[in-house]
């Protein structure tokens, strides 16, 4: 049975439990492709999504849902942030 990670909310709300293989190939993309941020969420999705094509990483499951899934325990554990830019949600590392 895969190990499992339980994901945090950054507003406390309930979060998802995933496998954490799952979720480190995702952390280590959003991670990585932030360095070349920020982005607003539409354009880090087409972005994270690339990194996937990219890399030929082969991921089972919604990559968008994933991705989600995993910003917004990153965004918990103050790693990434959400900013506003010109009427715009902006996500960025933390520096």
């Amino acid at each position: 049975m895969p190990e499992k990670i339980q994901l945090h909310h950054p507003a406390g709300k309930h979060a998802d439990i995933i496998d954490k293989d799952k979720y480190d190939v995702m952390r280590s993309a959003i991670l990585t492709c932030l360095q070349n941020g920020p982005y607003t969420h539409k354009e880090l999705e087409a972005v994270v999504i690339d990194y996937f094509k990219k890399n030929n990483i082969k991921f089972e499951g919604s990559l968008s849902w994933y991705m989600e899934s995993v910003k917004l325990d990153l965004e918990a554990k103050r790693l990434l942030e959400r900013s506003k830019e010109k009427s715009k949600l902006m996500f960025r590392l933390v520096p």
